[in-house]
């Protein structure tokens, strides 16, 4: 089956320019620049943008499907498949759902999400049925108990794509700030004497298993060649023990020592896609504009909203003075790159035909179609 894209503002690595895309049995087969095409059947763009299909290699967003309310648990195939819609709906073509692996005692819901995510995904993939396509990227919650019992009949799984360590105690990360921490419990509506109590244990919890369950980690990862990545790095000194354990991804780092610390140890830096919508982070950390003022960025990430990741994209340009094929590239080539998927993420002849009509209104990009492998989806 032919596709001919025309009169489109082609977002090409290193420039933008109207010209034609041609689509040959779900690949790229050719891109033809200053011309408009005037064979049988070619979609007149109109003028608007076509880039390449948005990877996200970390949303959280199948876990907002599933608990759509504190005390309202969706039924997961139909999460699965509303959260696939939305991912699809947001241009977003291929898809890490990031699933946790241990909880710290404040969503236990979590491991059944883990759990039913992947059978869902394992039921759903082969089907035809689901417009992105989705492979997995394991959250290992490193001072959790459980975690490695969790990671060991997952790890070898053919969609893991990418494993992070994360350390969500209090004291640590995103959390370093105590009273910042204090408050976000008490907003949950739990007691101050509570919360103390909560504190000393998950920090003495962390003392006795964070560290082994670090060292189990990385040693059943590193033969199965699966990328790894830390999560909320802060300091240098968290940076160099992820260097020198062989981590090449720096995740939501939530400060710039800790941003500019990675990008010098030669790891890509990943940063929250919302955090550039809203102008800042949710929890007070490192505004993500700043990081790519200094360059210190080599990607977004959904995180928990999937339609951030063009917005992030196209703000990028406006925010941070960077160009719209760099902005493009933080959402596309340099994460699936990232992950390893090197037949997407570029709009070049022989990649898979990943892409997406965007038109801008009063400065916002929206979606208008979206085509995986050359099939309409959206």
């Amino acid at each position: 089956m032919t596709v001919i894209l025309t009169n489109a503002r082609l977002v090409l690595p290193n420039e933008v320019l109207l010209g034609t895309v041609v689509v040959e049995d779900g690949s790229i087969a050719d891109v033809q620049p200053g011309r408009c095409s005037s064979a049988p059947g070619a979609v007149d763009l109109q003028g608007d943008t076509l880039m390449p299909g948005i990877v996200d290699v970390h949303t959280d967003n199948l876990e907002r499907q599933v608990q759509p309310r504190s005390n309202a648990r969706w039924p997961s195939r139909s999460a699965m498949a509303a959260h696939d819609a939305q991912c699809a709906a947001a241009g977003v073509t291929t898809v890490l759902d990031a699933l946790c692996l241990g909880d710290l005692g404040f969503d236990k819901d979590r491991v059944r999400t883990f759990h039913d995510g992947v059978a869902d995904l394992d039921a759903l993939a082969g089907t035809g049925l689901l417009k992105a396509e989705h492979f997995l990227h394991l959250r290992c919650e490193l001072p959790a108990p459980d975690m490695m019992n969790l990671l060991d009949p997952v790890a070898e799984h053919p969609r893991v794509r990418m494993v992070s360590l994360m350390d969500h105690s209090p004291g640590v990360g995103q959390y370093a700030n105590l009273d910042n921490y204090r408050k976000m419990r008490l907003r949950e509506g739990h007691g101050l004497s509570w919360i103390e109590n909560r504190i000393g244990e998950l920090q003495e919890q962390r003392a006795r298993t964070r560290d082994p369950n670090r060292r189990a980690l990385l040693a059943r990862i590193a033969p199965l060649g699966i990328v790894l990545a830390s999560h909320d790095d802060n300091t240098a000194e968290e940076v160099a023990e992820n260097a020198t354990d062989g981590i090449r991804i720096s995740e939501f780092p939530v400060s710039l020592l800790a941003a500019t610390e990675a990008q010098a140890r030669g790891m890509d830096v990943i940063a929250g896609a919302p955090n550039i919508v809203r102008g800042g982070s949710h929890s007070g950390n490192v505004s993500a504009a700043d990081l790519v003022r200094r360059r210190v960025v080599d990607a977004y990430a959904s995180d928990y909203v999937p339609s951030s990741l063009l917005e992030a994209a196209f703000a990028s340009v406006r925010k941070t003075g960077i160009t719209l094929p760099q902005g493009v590239a933080m959402v596309t080539t340099n994460p699936a790159r990232m992950a390893g998927l090197l037949d997407r993420g570029r709009i070049e002849p022989g990649l898979r035909a990943d892409l997406l009509h965007v038109r801008q209104h009063e400065g916002m990009p929206v979606v208008r179609q979206v085509w995986r492998a050359g099939e309409r989806v959206s």
